[in-house]
This record gives structure tokens, C-alpha cells and sequence, in this order.
């Protein structure tokens, strides 16, 4: 089910990072007292009060900077805007209202989106005399919050629930949604514009032609599809330093929408950090996965060419290993058939339902050849399993303590529900309950 898009934004120091992190509940942002040390901006997915939504922390826009990380991190932050549904514009309430927060909020007021003003660095219901100086942004009523000490933080999170748009709550559709995600210059333009016969989207040398991801609908004998083109890169001129890292943003909105993200790598480059970095958080969604290997007509081919490049992406992406690859020429139009066929066949492993008697007989077997972990003569005990979830695969496991159900032996069991049931493409995610939890999933 799609995730509606939370983004922080602001200036650098202004406590993006540690309100991030006390959100999520995880130290995931690096958190220090130095302007501009958030690099690259951190994803995640967060929840209150049952709202499921995805949060990004950006680093701090710096408006007219000639410094190149803070001119960088402020395209980083114009891409979240870009995609976000509902931005938070935090500020400092130590400092107040600065000639940077304004020039941030004029770039807000232009976005058309959600905006709430969140004053950071208030630890008590006493305002700082300077406090409604922020009312002066033109985007309402400001909210006072102390990130670091807590304060407020649940009025914020009512706020922005309230705010957030009613995103995939009627998915049941026939529609399949395909997200192309990749770093710039893959091919992704390219592959959908042979898939859909026309030139629907710029193709161009040049990284980041693709000013905004692109949605277009169309069928392929009776079954339906949405191609969603992520490849681009709003404001190239602007952009200093790798271009590459600036193509994750994309990819975050687009893989939150879609049933099937097509991992395009360029076979002359092979896999990538950045190929890393886009296939990890379309795994951690719970996306059907297709590594595409372009460009393969570029190389020259002895035997066993392209076990050794299987062998490449097996390696690098060892996460993902249910990940089925497909190598093509986009521009010469080699085995462009198979990436829709693939796609046909991982949406149906995504929605595959084993029954309760199936699989209750399959861990069965498994934990007769492998015997469960024990700990201080307490061994784990599976009393059953049963699947609560499809898009992607869910499996509650009810057991005797969680504690005893190790990582290695997760994997292990994950491994023998694949064999047993295939479940190609799409990543399985459990759940283990122990006797005396509420009875609900």
C-alpha cells in the first residue's frame, strides 16, 4: 500500500536531524552541533496513531549559498519539496526569524503543498519573545516543539496526519504500477518510451533530462499498467558535485506508489553504490524488484558473459536475492518483451496466499531438519504460522519468545518458504507474536 511523503526542511542546525530520529525512534541521522552535517538526506517510514507515512530528512537549504555542500544539500532539499505531500519548515526559536528562513519560505509559499511551520529549540510552553515574528512567513500558524527534550512533538505528529492525503487505501485494482528507478543516464526514459512505442518522455545524454516523474497508463493484452519515469533531476543547472546522489529523492516517491520497481544498471558500469543505495530502500518498501541490465549490446561476449555479471548482481545486492534480473538493449530493442512478462510474473508472486495447512507443514519439516535455537536450555517453540498480508507477503509466526528467533534462523525459514512456494521478486516480511499478544495483525 502507497505511503504519503513527509519531508523536513530548513536550514542547516535548525534540529532537522533530531527530530527526525525521535520520530522513528531510531539514532539513523547523524546528529551534531556543526551547520550542514547531514549529507545526504535519510528516509524512512514512521507512524502515528495507526497513519502510516514515509519521512525524509534533508540536509539544511542555505538560500544564495556559494558553499558547495550547503548549495548542494539545498537541491537536495528542492527535490523533497518536490515530492513531499506535506512539508515541515523547521526553524530555530533560539535565533528567530532570519533573512534565510525567509528566503526558504518564499520557496515553500510557491510550492502549492501542505506547509507547517515547526520553531524548534522551545522547551517550554513559555514562547520566546521574538516567537510570532515566524508568523510572518505567510504559512500559518507556527508550532512551538523542543525535539530534543520532546515537548510538543505529539500535538506536531496530530497535525501532520491530520494533513496527510488519503494515499492508497483503495489499491485492489487490477492496475499494476511499475516505478523505473536508477541513478541518471540508465536508460530509464528510454525503456519507456520503447515499451510504450512513442516518445512520451525527453531521452537525453545528459543526466537528470527528466524534469518530473511522469505517470502514463497502458496495456499489454488484458493487462493493465501505469509506467511511472523517475529519472529526473529539476534544476540541473543548479546542481555541483556527483549528480548521482541527487536521484534517490525521485526514487523514494516513486517506489512508495508502485507494486514493481524496475532497477535499471548500466551493464558497462555494472552495480553501483548508488544502484546500492535505490535497490535497498525498494527492498526495505517491500516492492517486487527486477534488476533490468541495459546497455548489454556494449559487451563483448564470451561464454559465460553474462552467468559472471548474474554472479555481479548476486554479490552486490546479496539482500535481495529473490530478485530476478533481465539483461536488454534498450537501443536495440533486445528482449524488451521479457521486462513486461517479468513484471506480469512478480505482481502475481506479490499477491500469491499460501494456505494455512501448506505452510504450518512446511515449517514443520523445516524445523525437523534444522532444529530451532535455544538459549540457556529454552528452545523456540513455533506453535503455528499463518499469512495475514499479501503486496508484500506477510507470515505471523506465533511462537513461544522472540527472543530465541534468531536473525540466521529467520533467513533460514524465509529460505525454505521460498523453496517451497517460490515467491520470485518480492521480498517476505514476518511477524512473530508471542502467547499472550493481542490477537490482531
Amino acid at each position: 500500500m502507497s505511503k504519503p511523503i513527509v519531508a523536513v526542511v530548513g536550514r542547516p542546525n535548525v534540529g532537522k536531524s533530531t527530530f527526525f530520529n525521535k520520530v522513528i525512534g531510531k539514532r539513523v541521522s547523524i546528529v551534531e552541533d556543526t551547520p550542514g552535517v547531514t549529507r545526504d538526506r535519510i528516509y524512512a517510514e514512521a507512524e502515528w496513531r495507526g497513519k502510516h507515512f514515509a519521512l525524509i530528512d534533508t540536509g539544511g537549504i542555505e538560500p544564495e549559498s556559494t558553499d558547495a555542500i550547503l548549495s548542494q544539500m539545498r537541491i537536495q532539499a528542492e527535490m523533497a519539496m518536490d515530492t513531499a505531500d506535506v512539508i515541515l519548515f523547521m526553524v530555530d526559536g533560539k535565533d528567530g526569524l532570519t533573512a534565510s528562513d525567509r528566503e526558504v519560505g518564499n520557496m515553500l509559499m510557491r510550492t502549492g503543498k501542505e506547509v507547517i511551520v515547526v520553531v524548534n529549540k522551545v522547551d517550554s510552553s513559555k514562547l520566546p519573545e521574538d516567537f510570532y515574528d515566524f508568523y510572518e512567513l505567510g504559512l500559518g500558524e507556527p508550532i512551538p516543539i523542543s525535539a530534543a527534550n520532546m515537548f510538543n512533538l505529539g500535538d506536531l505528529l496530530d497535525l501532520i496526519v491530520e494533513k496527510l492525503p488519503r494515499i492508497g487505501e483503495a489499491d485492489d485494482d487490477d492496475t499494476t504500477r511499475i516505478a523505473v528507478i536508477g541513478k541518471p543516464n540508465v536508460g530509464k526514459s528510454s525503456l519507456i518510451n520503447a515499451l510504450l512505442g512513442e516518445e512520451r518522455v525527453i531521452v537525453s545524454d545528459i543526466a537528470g533530462t527528466t524534469r518530473d516523474s511522469i505517470d502514463t497508463p497502458f496495456t499489454n493484452g488484458e493487462d493493465q499498467y501505469i509506467l511511472v519515469d523517475t529519472a529526473g533531476i529539476r534544476r540541473k543547472s543548479k546542481v555541483t558535485g556527483d549528480i548521482e546522489k541527487y536521484s534517490v529523492i525521485r526514487a523514494i516517491a516513486a517506489i512508495e506508489r508502485c507494486d514493481v520497481c524496475l532497477l535499471m544498471i548500466d551493464a558497462v558500469e555494472g552495480v553501483t553504490d548508488q544502484d546500492k543505495k535505490i535497490a535497498g530502500i525498494a527492498h526495505e518498501a517491500g516492492k517486487g524488484i527486477i534488476v533490468v541490465v541495459n546497455k548489454w549490446d556494449l559487451i563483448e561476449k564470451e561464454t559465460n558473459t553474462m552467468k559472471e555479471f548474474q554472479k555481479q548482481i548476486a554479490q552486490e545486492l546479496s539482500f535481495m536475492s529473490y530478485a530476478p534480473s533481465v539483461f536488454i538493449s534498450v537501443l536495440q530493442g533486445q528482449r524488451l518483451n521479457n521486462v513486461i512478462d517479468m513484471v506480469k510474473y512478480v505482481s502475481e508472486k506479490r499477491a500469491l496466499r499460501v494456505p494455512t495447512g501448506q505452510i504450518n507443514s512446511l515449517i514443520q519439516d523445516a524445523t525437523m531438519m534444522k532444529q530451532p535455537p535455544s538459549d540457556k536450555g529454552k528452545r523456540l517453540k513455533i506453535y503455528y504460522v499463518t499469512q495475514v498480508g499479501v503486496k508484500p507477503p506477510l507470515f505471523s509466526f506465533k511462537i513461544n519468545d522472540r527472543k530465541l528467533m534468531h536473525f540466521s534462523y529467520a533467513r533460514y525459514l524465509e529460505n525454505k518458504i521460498r523453496e517451497g512456494f517460490g515467491f520470485e521478486g518480492t521480498s517476505i516480511k514476518f511477524v512473530f507474536r508471542e502467547k499472550g499478544d493481542e490477537n490482531h495483525d
